[in-house]
């Protein structure tokens, strides 16, 4: 097979999705192309220029049957890849030749072209965000109350619920879609603005008329399904819009690579644990292995998505005046891997979200040989009610918690905070076993995550019914 002699992509061929794959293919490309090409043309005949319909419509009967191979050779002649297009669309439509690209410069299809990729992956991007968002939503309301060990500093901490600290996880990718939402807002077209911005070609082929070069850009514009323009370009839309859209994506691979770390960490406390298949193999050495393989891809390929914002910084830092070229080769690397990326991160996301193992146990175990240490104060409280010397007691439970702590350290066996209180009868009237109830100390937290499913998940449920379904297969 000739082509596994070629260096492909595994963004394509191995995570991301098939419609994000759509959306920065050849053939969206130069079909986008060809149909800015349609609604300039347009504009320019509604407007009063010499384009007729009948060339118009030449040029909407070819819209989507681009001959790549004689746009290839054009390009291996002229090495200008917009003149190659204009010429073999030229071909396809001999009597609308003359007027295809009439005023513009090579960043009309280009730019504009990109824009409306942008604009098409951020809203795949959101759909796929809001389906997660949901998956962590039902899993947060499934286990609202169940009692688990936080921690700080990566050291056992106050607890909190299992519910509750997925939560944490939705509520970080609800604040990346509210910012991929503004983006989305802000985005517009570049539309028809000349060579350097300044729509000099178009005055002159409008004979000066500058209300119908303004009506011209807006026409163009709504044609692509845009409100608005950019107020002002150079030959490109500025960089700085390719900047703010990484660092969203950025955002975005940030919260998923934090999610998969926790959850690592906790298939490592045998906790909670990504999905498994029956036939799937952990090790090709050590069969019993279950090695979180879903939440390592996540992190990995979070990881290149957050590395290409720096390009994206680079790119709008370094374009002089108007435009400079070396934006280009890095736009074509960037800009569509980031998207692939990102999408491949959030399929595997919702994914792990949708199989999430729960041993609650296991949990239970791991809290209880805790907990009698954060219980002490509460022991301490109840002591002093009791009528005992606060300051007396307070020095008793320093003693035997630092011997437990010994027993644990040093010898490798359970916690007995609780068997030398119960000895020890300065504590005799505490009922000790009342004061470990795991559910006495995770606060509020359950009743956060029904506020937080409440007044966060549930706005977005509604927002977008459309992008609650379907599901999300990991191909290998």
């Amino acid at each position: 097979m000739p082509e596994l002699d070629q260096y492909e992509n595994p963004l394509i061929s191995r995570y991301a999705s098939s419609e994000m794959s759509a959306i920065f293919s050849p053939r969206r490309k130069f079909t986008t192309w060809r149909r800015l090409w349609i609604a300039l043309a347009e504009a320019e005949a509604e407007l009063g220029l010499p384009v007729r319909q009948k060339q118009i419509d030449q040029l909407k009967a070819h819209a989507a049957d681009v001959d790549f191979a004689t746009a290839a050779r054009y390009e291996k002649q002229l090495r200008h890849d917009v003149m190659a297009h204009v010429h073999a669309f030229g071909d396809a439509c001999p009597d609308a030749r003359a007027i295809i690209h009439l005023g513009a410069t090579s960043c009309f299809v280009g730019d504009n072209t990109d824009l409306l990729q942008i604009r098409d992956a951020l809203r795949l991007v959101r759909d796929r965000l809001v389906g997660v968002i949901d998956r962590l939503g039902r899993f947060a309301a499934d286990y609202r109350d169940l009692p688990c060990l936080a921690f700080t500093h990566m050291q056992p901490a106050q607890p909190t619920t299992v519910g509750r600290r997925a939560c944490l996880w939705a509520y970080e990718l609800a604040l990346d879609l509210a910012e991929l939402e503004h983006r989305l807002s802000q985005l517009k077209a570049r539309g028809v603005k000349g060579t350097t911005g300044t729509q000099a070609s178009f005055l002159q082929l409008f004979d000066g008329d500058h209300e119908k070069v303004r009506r011209l850009d807006e026409l163009v514009c709504q044609k692509m399904g845009f409100d608005e323009t950019y107020a002002v370009t150079g030959q490109t839309y500025s960089r700085k819009v390719d900047s703010q859209v990484l660092a969203v994506l950025s955002g975005i691979a940030q919260s998923a690579h934090k999610m998969a770390t926790d959850l690592r960490l906790l298939q490592h406390r045998k906790e909670v644990e990504e999905p498994f298949e029956k036939s799937q193999i952990g090790s090709s050495a050590m069969a019993y292995k279950r090695n979180p393989m879903r939440s390592e891809r996540i992190c990995s390929l979070a990881r290149f998505a957050m590395s290409l914002q720096s390009s994206a910084d680079a790119t709008a830092a370094t374009q002089w005046f108007e435009r400079t070229l070396d934006d280009s080769a890095n736009r074509r690397l960037m800009l569509p891997q980031a998207f692939l990326a990102v999408d491949a991160v959030l399929i595997l996301y919702q994914n792990v979200t949708e199989g999430l193992v729960v041993y609650p146990k296991v949990i239970a175990a791991g809290l209880a040989a805790e907990l009698p240490f954060m219980a002490t104060e509460n022991i301490l409280m109840a002591a002093v009610a009791a009528g005992g010397d606060r300051q007396d007691l307070h020095e008793r439970i320093r003693k035997h918690s630092q011997a437990a702590a010994a027993v644990v350290k040093e010898q490798g066996r359970a916690n007995d905070l609780l068997e030398r209180l119960a000895g020890d009868k300065a504590f005799s009237s505490v009922d000790l076993e009342a004061a470990l109830d795991p559910a006495t100390f995770v606060g509020r937290a359950p009743e956060q995550v029904d506020e937080f499913l409440a007044t966060v998940v549930e706005p977005i449920r509604k927002r977008y019914p459309d992008a609650l379904g379907g599901s999300a297969e990991v191909n290998v």
